[in-house]
């Protein structure tokens, strides 16, 4: 099976009642970890690459590890992604050099600035037959170039959706209900905390996912910012010299409700990061001989690989839907 567009993983998606996992790659153990457990739990993935990481490993390599990735894993549909492209020569660029889907972030735009801006990606996409995911409203936090201060989020104005959807021809919108980038999605201000002393962040706002939903009927919506940042890999990092107070993230069960409704595809970066890094920094810990980069990565990207299969399972509902 080549690389694939989204058009079909979505259409799935939302009358199945599931969301497609989006996960950022950036080296091959991360690609690896990804699509073999999509593999063995018969899941469609969504692999994807932002400015940031192209700009570190390469856009040929990166195209060339998901291309290997398709060989290794001929049963499940994977499409290849631009995540937070923020200009038109950029997504041209991906589009003109094997990516099958790509995002166009003008949503620091003005309205009118952003519905130009994602026409002009979405007629060549199309064109050259990818598809176009866009974004109305933002989120706070930080994923690579993308930063937003906390108080300047937006929360997306479903009375806006319609005429964005119309005059763009954007084939997926990626909206704001409360998610954020990055591991430090929410301030302790802006947090309870429970009785084991853990921040829980504020619900997400599904009154606005709903009335998107209204709006836009059976058009597949998209959640940024995720991840949920698992306290067990906050722990290990800090026990192994790391230093993370108060990283917080989205819980799994209201991604599992998203899921359920319209949210067809959802972001998933920081958990893999974090469960990389806890077990790299384990490892060298309890090898302080080592020194085979072959050593700690095996293990790295085992733990990539136990990641997205739990959120294959547990939060996306995925598994099985290839």
């Amino acid at each position: 099976m080549a690389l694939v567009t989204t058009t079909e993983m979505f259409k799935k998606a939302y009358h199945g009642g599931y969301a497609v996992g989006a996960f950022n790659v950036n080296n091959m153990e991360i690609v690896q970890g990804i699509t073999e457990a999509a593999g063995e739990l018969k899941s469609p993935v969504i692999l994807q690459v932002s400015k940031g990481a192209r700009a570190y490993a390469n856009h040929t390599y990166l195209v060339k590890l998901v291309e290997a990735a398709v060989i290794e894993n001929p049963e499940i549909p994977i499409a290849l992604h631009l995540d937070h492209g923020d200009s038109f020569e950029l997504c041209k660029s991906c589009i003109d050099g094997g990516f099958t889907s790509v995002m166009i972030d003008a949503s620091s735009k003005s309205f009118e600035d952003n519905i130009a801006l994602t026409k002009q990606v979405v007629e060549y996409a199309h064109a050259h037959g990818v598809v176009v995911e866009a974004e109305l409203g933002t989120l706070a936090g930080i994923e690579d170039e993308v930063v937003v201060e906390s108080g300047h989020e937006s929360y997306t104005r479903p009375e806006e959706v319609e005429e964005f959807v119309d005059r763009t021809g954007c084939d997926s919108l990626a909206i704001a209900i409360g998610t954020s980038h990055g591991a430090y999605k929410f301030t302790p201000d802006q947090c309870t905390r429970n009785a084991d002393g853990i921040l829980v962040p504020p619900p997400l706002r599904f009154d606005v996912l709903e009335e998107c939903m209204k709006r836009l009927p059976e058009f597949p919506i998209v959640l940024h910012g995720s991840s949920s940042v698992p306290q067990e890999f906050v722990k290990m990092v800090n026990q192994y010299g790391g230093n993370m107070p108060d990283a917080v993230g989205i819980p799994e069960e209201q991604l599992r409700k998203a899921a359920e409704l319209a949210v067809c595809k959802i972001n998933i970066d920081s958990d893999i990061r974090l469960a990389m890094t806890g077990n790299i920094r384990k490892y060298m810990a309890e090898h302080p001989d080592h020194f085979d980069p072959r050593q700690y990565l095996k293990p790295a990207r085992q733990a990539v690989k136990d990641m997205v299969a739990h959120k294959i399972v547990n939060v996306l509902g995925s598994n099985g839907k290839a």
